[in-house]
């Protein structure tokens, strides 16, 4: 293992997982849902820390892991979330509600996310949490930068994509998708942005009032 693995190693297993978030995660994985990592849950509870979040909106419920994590930064937060799939969203209210958050702190849209997001209100969010269909990374970045306030923050996980963003000669549509996204963010005035290696790699912009 070299040096840069044992430290994203280490980074992964230094985060503490909640039981509740834990319990989620392997309704997650016995589901065959591809939950967020325990290091950019983290990352996303302190995003949510400093910015005092109180309106999320998630893109991908999936079964409530990252949810959660927002939701633990954000004690006094609401959290509206968009998912095709209400089978999922149904075992999601069951994770919200074992962790102890009200029923009305918690939204969920059962629909897809192209046909949702035109009609949410612009300028409204403090977060926007990206993790859903990523060969349609570069639409759902462009509604959410819409939809959160000046210096909110836009999170993107999987902005690496199983290693294969960095790798040039892979041309699969998702690698080629959030290679594009991250052409075009680092080219952007509208924000300013970091894209860190926890996980499958976070992408985290701020919108600036420019």
């Amino acid at each position: 293992m070299s040096d840069k693995e044992s430290n994203w190693k280490f980074a992964e297993d230094f985060v503490v997982e909640p039981d509740y978030i834990a319990a989620a995660r392997q309704h997650s994985f016995e589901l065959g849902i591809e939950a967020i990592s325990s290091a950019v849950g983290a990352q996303a509870a302190l995003v949510a820390a400093a910015a005092r979040a109180t309106a999320i909106i998630e893109i991908g419920t999936g079964v409530g892991v990252s949810g959660l994590w927002l939701l633990s930064g954000a004690p006094r937060a609401t959290l509206t979330s968009i998912d095709s799939e209400l089978d999922h969203q149904q075992t999601a209210r069951s994770a919200f509600a074992d962790a102890g958050i009200p029923g009305n702190r918690v939204r969920l849209i059962t629909g897809r996310a192209r046909d949702v997001l035109p009609r949410m209100n612009e300028a409204s969010y403090d977060i926007v949490f990206i993790d859903a269909d990523p060969a349609s990374v570069i639409e759902y970045v462009e509604h959410a930068l819409r939809l959160v306030r000046v210096g909110g923050a836009v999170l993107v996980p999987h902005a690496l994509w199983k290693g294969r963003v960095a790798n040039p000669t892979a041309r699969d549509d998702t690698s080629v998708a959030f290679r594009n996204l991250l052409q075009e963010i680092s080219a952007s005035p509208a924000v300013t942005a970091a894209l860190s290696p926890a996980g499958d790699g976070l992408l985290q912009l701020i919108k600036l009032g420019r």
